[in-house]
């Protein structure tokens, strides 16, 4: 995903897209999708009996105008519901990787096909498949939502599929599929208004294996020694006192300046001008000390 370098100055906004995935969205989309790449290449494996592999390319931001216009034509695209998800999304797998793996369905070797569209045999063989590949997308996705797929209609020309706005933003998960020696780009398109609700809902609690648990520990551990090892600026402080700029710009090696905090009153112990406990001054050999004292509020409640 392209980046914006950082500046002082101003930055365009795209009104077409005002809210943006953070980083959080990101990875839990990121998590979810390599699930589903892991499943759905041994899914193809098994079902198409030839080697297969699926892999996460990327994951965007874009209107559905944008997506639309990177698609290639013909090309094999899908509507599918995801129940409870509002709307449709759009499961694409170019027309050479949907010949290859009916070829294989069938027995055949795989390799370069014919490009056209699916005859009455076909396109069965492949609907059975896709709703496979769906049935995995529900796993991957099932960290963050039960979904429950459903196959709708498969279109050839991108520009005959409606069901998005042009306007609309949408994200956008491209794989890179292998299906025997056959090599292209897959993408899945869901609307930006579908999975929002789903990424910002407060996350369960996650059951986690012993040795995650223990690795989770131990990062606990190094983290919490790292801190405690941290060196930090530490300030003892008397209570500030007003002087006239004059009097300032006439000091001099030798001046006494009274400060004017009663004797009674312990001095403050400072990090980054927080104020973390109090103090009495005095010495150590010949080192100026301090020693920690309950504060001013602890003694007031006994």
């Amino acid at each position: 995903m392209s980046r914006r370098g950082g500046g002082t100055g101003p930055q365009p906004y795209d009104f077409r897209r005002p809210i943006k995935l953070s980083r959080e969205h990101m990875r839990n989309l990121q998590m979810a999708f390599e699930t589903y790449a892991r499943s759905c290449g041994t899914l193809l494996t098994t079902r198409l009996r030839a080697v297969s592999q699926v892999g996460l390319l990327a994951i965007e931001q874009l209107t559905y105008e944008e997506y639309q216009t990177q698609l290639n034509n013909p090309t094999v695209l899908a509507v599918v519901t995801l129940e409870p998800l509002t709307g449709s999304i759009l499961f694409e797998v170019p027309l050479s990787t949907a010949m290859a793996s009916i070829d294989h369905l069938l027995g055949g070797p795989g390799g370069a096909q014919p490009e056209r569209p699916l005859t009455d045999l076909e396109m069965p063989l492949l609907r059975a498949l896709i709703e496979k590949m769906l049935g995995e997308l529900a796993y991957g996705l099932e960290a963050m939502v039960t979904v429950q797929p459903k196959l709708g209609a498969i279109e050839y020309n991108p520009q005959f599929v409606r069901t998005i706005a042009p306007g609309d933003a949408v994200v956008v998960t491209s794989f890179e599929i292998r299906v025997g020696s056959e090599e292209s780009i897959a993408s899945i398109c869901i609307p930006f208004a579908s999975i929002l609700p789903v990424l910002e809902k407060p996350t369960e609690d996650v059951q986690l294996t012993p040795d995650e648990r223990m690795a989770l520990l131990r990062a606990q551990s190094n983290l919490t020694t790292g801190l405690s090892l941290a060196p930090l600026d530490v300030a003892v402080r008397f209570q500030p006192i007003r002087m006239r700029t004059d009097d300032i710009v006439d000091l001099r090696p030798g001046d006494v300046v009274p400060l004017g905090h009663p004797v009674t009153v312990p001095l403050s112990v400072v990090v980054n001008d927080t104020v973390f406990a109090h103090a009495v001054p005095g010495t150590q050999g010949a080192r100026l000390a301090c020693l920690i004292v309950p504060s001013p509020k602890e003694d007031s409640r006994k």
